[in-house]
């Protein structure tokens, strides 16, 4: 993938640096793992469909104004509790729900859209690439996992490379670059650059306390230091602060967000609660969830998952094809349908969901799967090309498939 185009330019300092990846294989990148990225970390949130509307036209201010303008920024809200925010190449930008309930004012969301802008324009994601500093996503487990990332370690092709760039931190260099010329953009779009002080004031604070929820989040990719505090105020104390703040604007634009935060806050309660392997209580929190916001696919996808852990594969069949009705596009809710529709013997259905699952983001589960459905089906040219994808991958899940395909070719 990476093709040696000797030196460039940071389009941000104007400081030269090595370019292994031209811009056409950047803007390629970022387009190819926008969409399943967004999918392994909790998918769009659709709830609300104007908070996206209200996101992007903050994000265009800021993006108009930075040193790339002419990339294809995209931005975009996740249904995720975790505060956090993440850019991809070529300006693919996404900010979880639950970093915006953690925001005072639409001056801060610009702070937060704006660092991410500088570090999809000063090419940082690809510089990581570069030096080789990915993460390594390990291998998850299949049962409940208070990450929404749970099939890190399943991932195949790029979407496990989008999810790595995400979820992987930046260093400290990187990230005084995007505070520092975040800044700039924000007095530039009109903002008042001092909120940016503000949020690392109280992100540094939260990382102390050990906030939960920042810790795998927004800390974990993006360290707070009272360095990048020390900086950014000198910053703003030699541009001036001032501008606008939005606190009213942006109140009226989350007011649907935080009307239905009880729901998620009861299914985040049952989520811990089944991963402590209380079924009974899960399932409870997980109906005040549903009560509380019927049209919400994830509770249904939380729900069938309790009803498999409690041997009731027809009940969790049911809440797997509620889940896919309200949000077929949704890898993660295919996948779980699909695999439970194989304990039920049901090929047909079972194909169906994993296959649609691996069009969106390809896992070595689902391929794995595939394979089973294909040895019942009496396919056994199939079978083996679906157990030597599975195989690809690392862990239990290729230990299976290589025994597998083993028994196939002897």
């Amino acid at each position: 993938m990476l093709v040696l185009t000797g030196c460039s330019v940071n389009p941000v300092t104007g400081e030269k640096q090595l370019s292994l990846i031209g811009e056409g294989q950047e803007l390629a990148m970022g387009a190819e793992q926008y969409t399943p990225t967004q999918q392994t970390q909790g998918g769009q949130f659709y709830i609300d469909p104007e908070l996206t509307l209200y996101v992007r036209e903050v994000g265009e201010k800021l993006a108009r104004v930075s040193d790339r303008p002419d990339l294809p920024y995209e931005f975009v809200v996740l249904n995720n509790s975790v505060p956090n925010a993440w850019a991809l190449p070529g300006g693919k930008i996404a900010i979880n729900r639950g970093l915006l309930t953690k925001l005072d004012d639409e001056a801060q969301l610009a702070s937060v859209l704006g660092h991410e802008i500088v570090h999809a324009a000063a090419r940082h994601s690809v510089q990581r690439m570069q030096q080789g500093m990915l993460i390594s996503a390990g291998v998850a487990g299949l049962g409940f996992a208070l990450s929404d990332n749970e099939w890190a370690g399943l991932l195949m092709g790029g979407a496990a490379l989008g999810a790595q760039l995400a979820l992987a931190q930046y260093g400290q260099g990187d990230e005084l670059e995007s505070d520092h010329y975040g800044i700039l953009y924000m007095k530039e779009a009109g903002y008042d650059p001092q909120a940016a002080v503000e949020l690392q004031e109280l992100f540094l604070e939260l990382s102390r306390g050990q906030e939960p929820g920042f810790i795998d989040g927004l800390f974990a990719t993006h360290p707070p230091s009272a360095k990048r505090v020390r900086e950014n105020s000198e910053l703003v104390k030699k541009i001036g602060a001032g501008g606008y703040r939005g606190a009213d604007v942006y109140r009226k634009k989350t007011a649907t967000l935080r009307e239905v935060q009880p729901a998620y806050d009861a299914h985040d309660q049952a989520m811990k609660l089944a991963s402590e392997g209380n079924m009974d209580a899960a399932l409870k929190k997980i109906n005040e969830a549903i009560n509380l916001l019927p049209r919400e696919a994830m509770f249904y996808s939380l729900r069938g998952r309790i009803y498999q852990e409690q041997n009731r594969p027809e009940k969790a069949a049911a809440d797997f094809d509620k889940a896919v009705s309200i949000y077929p596009e949704m890898f993660v809710y295919r996948l779980h349908n699909g695999l439970n529709a194989l304990k039920l013997n049901n090929l047909d259905k079972a194909r169906e969901n994993l296959t649609r699952a691996n069009e969106v983001v390809p896992t070595s589960i689902a391929f794995l799967r595939l394979g089973d459905v294909a040895v019942k089906a009496n396919n056994r040219e199939q079978a083996i090309a679906y157990y030597s994808k599975a195989a690809e991958s690392s862990g239990d899940v290729a230990e299976e498939a290589r025994r597998k395909l083993a028994a196939l070719t002897r």
